[in-house]
């Protein structure tokens, strides 16, 4: 095992040893390279983030005046909304 800056250089078999250990690193914020016979075959890295969290939206709606009030609703809806996306994907079969 190799680990630079925020980038960890393993094998396939250390890998298959502790699976939870590694995605732990990746969770981590850690870029994990596997090697076979020491020649890079894959990267894992965490996802990448896109857009603001909550938190700054409604602080920058203050920030700039806004006036709008989010329901009693809204915290259900967003809710919703991510559960909706959060299913596995079972795509038709073809037998």
């Amino acid at each position: 095992m190799i680990m630079d800056m925020a980038t960890l250089r393993i094998a396939e078999a250390e890998l298959a040893r502790d699976i939870h250990a590694i995605l732990a690193k990746v969770q981590q914020g850690v870029e994990v390279v596997v090697e076979q016979n020491h020649r890079a075959v894959a990267t894992i890295r965490p996802p990448t983030r896109s857009g603001r969290p909550i938190s700054a939206c409604i602080a920058s709606a203050k920030a700039s005046g806004s006036k709008v009030t989010l329901d009693g609703g809204f915290g259900k809806d967003v809710g919703e909304g991510i559960e909706e996306r959060s299913q596995p994907w079972n795509p038709l079969s073809w037998d």
